[in-house]
């Protein structure tokens, strides 16, 4: 019997040591950050083409996913890293989910496409929308739009009201273009490069005339895109927009923040988008020296902005404001106008005392900052 046993080589498991715990951890929220920065990236089908998206954070369906579309001549990246990438906004970022959506053609590298092809409308790039919440399981979408993707935002809002419990929309132009307006791309396009319009579309005239680091960086990486005949093509159709024909019985049935510099090109555009939303519902932010991109110039002030605006949703509670935003108070609160400084000096010292975010006012708030 002995010479038919056989000899078992037996391996104990031994417990990680704390060290080697600690370092397994650091690796694993290393690999964490890691995809958190970069994102994951994918090809949404939809029933009018390809969706190029990226989403960053874990996949949660607890709360609704905080949505972003891109501005003509920017694309995602280029658009948001600045404001969702900033220190402060970490907080918000760790909470939700976010999805970045690039407009059809409109992301770094992506191919030319041929002559003669007909490019999606921004109606039917709103209709392509659904299709991106299907894909990752969400049924609603707090949205955030810049310039075109305001608009585009706008409409898919407008058309499926139950899937948008917010609206950030950053230099919105809800008008359809005039004659004089047309007039005036016909003249700019023979006196101007296409890079140098995209430019006056972006930008203020005063970032413009000091040629800012800026405007300087946009117009080198505009002016090398090798899908430049792509921009050029999303431009054209935002150019053929459709008025939205807002009014108060036909308007947003979400919370509404409205954002504008008071020297950028569609500050006008804004101020008469918000005299036809519900007041009740709908704050106005016009940001001093904030040019004509706040996301890129500003991206504190504007984080402040959304984390009271996300508070104001119920998201998030007042304890988790930051230093920063508490010791902001006062000095933001003293440089508003007369009127707009009543109300946004309440609803600055009510955040920060522990409470939460008081209803929205019962007017549309106007400020500076």
């Amino acid at each position: 019997m002995t010479s038919d046993m056989q000899e078992i080589a037996i391996t104990e498991d031994k417990p990680l040591l704390t060290g080697q715990a600690d370092a397994a951890k650091d690796a694993a929220e290393l690999a964490a950050r890691i995809l958190l920065d970069q994102g994951q990236e994918h090809s949404v089908e939809t029933s009018h083409g390809v969706l190029h998206v990226t989403l960053h954070g874990t996949r949660t369906t607890r709360r609704p996913a905080i949505l972003t579309f891109h501005d003509v001549g920017l694309d995602s990246k280029s658009c948001f890293s600045a404001l969702f990438k900033f220190d402060e906004m970490q907080e918000i970022v760790k909470n939700f989910t976010l999805i970045h959506i690039d407009g059809p053609g409109q992301e770094e590298g992506a191919p030319t496409y041929p002559p003669g092809y007909q490019y999606p409308t921004m109606e039917t790039i709103a209709e392509m929308i659904p299709a991106v919440l299907q894909f990752f399981n969400f049924r609603s979408v707090i949205g955030v739009g810049v310039g075109a993707g305001a608009y585009i935002l706008s409409k898919f809002t407008l058309a499926n009201p139950d899937s948008v419990e917010g609206l950030v929309l950053v230099n919105i132009d809800t008008n359809a273009r005039g004659w004089m307006d047309w007039a005036a791309q016909k003249l700019s396009s023979v006196t101007s490069t296409f890079t140098e319009q995209i430019l006056c579309h972006l930008f203020s005239q005063e970032e413009l005339s000091s040629n800012t680091d800026t405007v300087q960086s946009h117009r080198e990486r505009i002016s090398k895109a090798s899908n430049l005949a792509n921009i050029e093509l999303f431009w054209k159709m935002y150019n053929s927009r459709r008025d939205l024909n807002l009014d108060r019985n036909y308007t947003f049935k979400c919370p509404v923040m409205l954002v504008v510099g008071d020297s950028a090109p569609y500050e006008e555009a804004a101020v008469e988008c918000n005299s036809k939303l519900d007041p009740t519902t709908t704050s106005f932010l016009k940001m001093a020296d904030a040019g004509g991109l706040p996301q890129l110039t500003q991206p504190a002030k504007l984080t402040e902005a959304f984390k009271y605006f996300i508070q104001g949703m119920g998201y998030m509670a007042s304890s988790c404001m930051t230093r920063l935003s508490r010791s902001r108070t006062t000095s933001l609160s003293s440089s508003y106008s007369m009127d707009g400084s009543r109300s946004r000096s309440r609803t600055l010292s009510q955040g920060s005392q522990g409470g939460q975010m008081p209803p929205s006012p019962s007017q549309t708030m106007e400020v500076s900052c």
